[in-house]
């Protein structure tokens, strides 16, 4: 299918460019044409669609960069504990209770507010993959799963086979080497997982330095702090990322920056669960690629990319005491192109001839988005879902409110998806 969207405000996310007038073509999958445009379509190109942006913003979408997606079942429900209380007494009981079946509904529930955010790709670490994978391709969400090795469930046999199987799949899937956290892995499976990685020139995904408690007792099991037991384990040889990355001292940013790890913070999960607040100016000061992620709905509650960018640059503000810290065009460069280099999608990152056709329409005719002094600031710090007007991911339109209410076309009934997510909370949850 060949869609045209002129008369269009563009932001490529590229380095150093600014936003400029013009039209964006995109066939199948990939974008064909960004550049200078006028009221009439070219003569020789025959469009499947054309949609007038009235002056709107065509961008990148979103890449959530940490997530879990069928949490969707605890919203509201886990509130008010800190982390180990949390995934102790009302996290892991519950989850323990799922299907496969659960977790596919659940997942699509979360898919709905993605797209209402903006958000076309996620990184995803959850309890079943192949339920996961398959609900993605269906509904059309570009999905990098990650692994979850620990002692309990996911094992290296299970992790393996995912690796070989899901990857080359479909293009809208992947699949990376991950482990849950260093305090549920003993260093015997971190090993064989490190083996295997090294085997596969992989890069490793994991939890890390989230909470003060989770640095003090890793220090006193091993000597050393999650991010260099973790290194120390050659978990990260090949590089990869950590999720929160809150408690770290110079040491660890050495480290980090020595591995060529990436840093994906999840501000409003950190906050909610008291876990402190990450050193963002000091990861960007040395070069450190940083993504944005929300974390599962059980700790956020909210799937909003516009949340998480304000509280990014707000919270590094407050943490230097330097208002001119982590400004909005460094975050926005987060949430999108930086995102997609951590996730390893990189032809997701800008809009540009021969990239993915991930792509969301803003609209600027909106109270919060007036008077137009600076479009990049604006998104950051005043910008919100109720702004979003069109994502596509792969060439596909999956939500849209150009008919000035918003539709879903992910080939399924939103009503169904929600009838059926509230009787899987129901009956898990004892209601």
């Amino acid at each position: 299918m060949k869609i045209r969207f002129y008369n269009a405000r563009i932001l490529t996310m590229h380095k150093d460019s600014d936003v400029f007038w013009g039209e964006l073509h995109t066939e199948e999958d990939r974008i064909t044409y960004v550049g200078e445009g006028s009221d009439q379509a070219p003569s020789d190109i025959a469009f499947d669609r054309e949609i007038d942006c009235e002056g709107n913003l065509l961008m990148p979408g979103f890449k959530n960069a940490h997530t879990h997606s069928a949490m969707t079942f605890l919203r509201s429900h886990a509130d008010d504990l800190p982390l180990q209380a949390w995934l102790n007494e009302q996290v892991f009981p519950y989850e323990a209770k799922l299907t496969g079946d659960d977790i596919s509904t659940l997942t699509e529930l979360a898919i709905l507010e993605y797209l209402t955010s903006g958000i076309t790709s996620i990184m995803e670490m959850y309890l079943t993959p192949e339920p996961i994978a398959k609900v993605c391709q269906e509904r059309g969400m570009r999905c990098v799963q990650v692994g979850g090795v620990n002692n309990f469930s996911q094992s290296i046999e299970d992790v393996e086979r995912w690796y070989k199987t899901l990857n080359g799949v479909s293009p809208l899937t992947s699949f990376c080497l991950g482990f849950h956290a260093e305090y549920t892995c003993s260093p015997e499976l971190l090993e064989r997982l490190a083996a295997f990685a090294d085997e596969n020139s992989a890069p490793v995904f994991t939890h890390c330095a989230e909470t003060a408690s989770e640095r003090e007792s890793c220090v006193s099991r091993y000597g050393m702090s999650p991010v260099k037991f973790i290194a120390s384990k050659g978990l990260w040889k090949h590089g990869g990322a950590g999720y929160h990355m809150v408690h770290v001292t110079p040491e660890d940013m050495d480290i980090i920056e020595q591995y060529g790890v990436g840093v994906v913070t999840n501000p409003a999960s950190n906050l909610k669960l008291a876990s402190g607040i990450a050193p963002i100016r000091g990861y960007l000061e040395r070069g450190i690629p940083v993504a944005i992620g929300t974390d599962g709905p059980a700790s956020n509650n909210a799937l909003d990319m516009f949340r998480e960018m304000f509280l990014t640059t707000a919270l590094a503000k407050i943490k230097e005491s330097d208002a001119s810290v982590v400004p909005a065009a460094e975050v926005l460069k987060m949430a999108t192109s930086s995102g997609a280099h951590v996730m390893r999608i990189p032809d997701a990152d800008v809009l540009a001839p021969g990239k993915l056709a991930d792509v969301i329409l803003l609209d600027l005719h909106e109270p919060n988005m007036q008077p137009i002094h600076n479009i990049v600031s604006n998104i950051v710090y005043s910008g919100s879902k109720s702004n979003v007007m069109l994502t596509m991911i792969g060439g596909q339109i999956l939500y849209d409110t150009l008919e000035g209410r918003g539709v879903f076309h992910v080939g399924k009934d939103p009503e169904e998806i929600y009838r059926r997510s509230q009787e899987i909370t129901d009956r898990i949850c004892g209601k």
